[in-house]
């Protein structure tokens, strides 16, 4: 099966928003009358992103989602994408996975391929997201200020909790480690939760390399400071109860950096006024998405972890950093 032939087969689809897809040196897309292009990026490296061992169904699915979190994150309806894949060879019960997985997520979320490039070489994909957005309602980091409350959604923690398990450094029972290991191979992204907090959120990024390192970006771009209560963060560990020590102690240590520092949820953390934790919960429910209040901006620069009794924890936390 040639390169054309392959992507003819798994990857040409009708077109319905674009002027122009697959097919063409370019393809042609224009955003509705009064909208801004919002535009990421993200790639996934066999090894680095991914297990080899991955179900391609999930691969594609989460190929595409990481991508789509971002747009969560700004606040943008997704509209088309490109992808670009390299693999050793043209696998074709693979592909057939991949690409249900991918194009599963893709209308649910109304995004159509648009068109990217295959070639041969060590697995690696890469894509490319278009969403729109009103001029001046994009979720940007830059936003928050001191006295806003501080959010999650979702859950956080689980899938490097899954990492764990396959490094050998800590067990869970099978159901608990089924879980925690969907979570690390199909993330949700909050596409619905991001639309619903324009105009509500002064601030959000999506949780890929661990809250710190993420909410950090949006501290430093805002330039203000945080505090988060770790006595409510280390609940948002949904497999917390099976973590335990050797004596079956439940290891809390472990579960906070889990959340903390996790990374791979592809959560929201945002921030919006005091004033606006109704209009919070009712894009909550509305979309159906969990969120919990952690913490708040402060005044004074860093991130302060607090316990329960509010008094400061050690910060020995750090995002990941593909080049640390």
């Amino acid at each position: 099966m040639g390169e054309f032939d392959l992507i003819a087969r798994y990857f040409k689809r009708p077109v319905r928003r674009a002027a122009l897809g697959v097919g063409d040196d370019c393809a042609l897309l224009a955003p509705a009358p009064g909208m801004q292009l919002a535009i990421s990026s993200d790639m996934l490296v066999e090894g680095r992103h991914f297990l080899s061992t991955v179900d391609p169904f999930r691969l594609g699915h989460k190929a595409l989602a990481v991508n789509l979190s971002d747009l969560a994150a700004c606040g943008a309806k997704p509209q088309a994408f490109t992808l670009a894949l390299a693999m050793p060879r043209a696998d074709e019960a693979r592909l057939d996975g991949f690409s249900r997985g991918l194009f599963a997520l893709a209308d649910a979320h109304g995004c159509e391929l648009i068109g990217g490039d295959t070639t041969q070489g060590p697995l690696n994909l890469c894509i490319t997201v278009f969403g729109e957005v009103p001029p001046g309602h994009a979720l940007l980091r830059s936003g928050a200020r001191a006295g806003d409350d501080l959010y999650v959604s979702g859950t956080l923690g689980d899938a490097r909790l899954a990492l764990e398990v396959f490094r050998g450094t800590r067990s869970l029972p099978q159901q608990a480690f089924d879980a925690a290991r969907a979570r690390m191979e199909m993330p949700t992204p909050r596409v619905a939760l991001g639309l619903a907090l324009r105009g509500v959120a002064t601030a959000a990024a999506d949780i890929s390399d661990g809250l710190v390192g993420d909410l950090g970006h949006i501290l430093q771009a805002s330039r203000v400071g945080a505090s988060v209560d770790t006595s409510v963060a280390i609940n948002l560990i949904a497999n917390k109860d099976p973590i335990t020590l050797g004596n079956g102690q439940f290891d809390a240590e472990m579960a906070l950096e889990c959340v903390l520092a996790g990374g791979d949820d592809y959560e929201l953390v945002f921030t919006a006024p005091a004033s606006a934790r109704a209009a919070v919960q009712a894009a909550s429910a509305q979309t159906q998405t969990p969120v919990t209040r952690i913490g708040r901006i402060e005044d004074t620069p860093g991130l302060r972890l607090l316990d329960a009794q509010g008094c400061l924890r050690p910060q020995r936390y750090a995002a990941f950093d593909h080049f640390a």
